[in-house]
């Protein structure tokens, strides 16, 4: 994959992981401590938390195509990463109670449905890029019959 796509699905990739922290934030707070009230700062954490997870996703470049065993190799070792990342955030963090062990699990849980939301939702645009272009070649390719 070129570089330069490759760059544009992590922008997307971003996006779509803010989204889904800014839910999970939401839940997990009202689950864990629904009486924290924040300020306005409060709302930069999921796009802190998405640029944090996209620096491990980039683990998964590679100017060759690679085999579904090494895309699957690199995208678990990511994943680690990510949650690697997001557990040091979480207990150097003042504000989320890493005292808990529910709370850490439901973190790294969080993480993990995150991860296979974000890659389920890639997919699913994938397949349906891909489709679109089998179309428009059956019709190319019809019309110069």
């Amino acid at each position: 994959m070129e570089f330069k796509r490759f760059l544009v699905n992590k922008l997307i990739l971003f996006f779509m992981l803010t989204t889904l922290i800014t839910v999970v934030i939401s839940v997990l707070g009202l689950v864990f401590d629904a009486d924290t009230r924040f300020g306005y700062e409060a709302l930069l954490t999921p796009i802190e938390f998405a640029a944090l997870c996209i620096l491990p996703s980039l683990v998964t470049w590679s100017r060759h195509e690679l085999s579904q065993k090494q895309m699957l190799l690199r995208k678990v070792l990511a994943l680690l990463l990510i949650e690697a990342a997001v557990l040091f955030v979480a207990f150097r963090s003042t504000a989320i109670d890493t005292g808990r062990v529910e709370v850490v699990l439901a973190i790294a849980g969080s993480v993990l449905v995150i991860f296979v939301l974000a890659h389920l939702f890639l997919w699913l645009k994938d397949s349906a890029d891909a489709k679109k272009m089998n179309r428009d070649l059956e019709k190319y390719q019809q019309a110069h019959e």
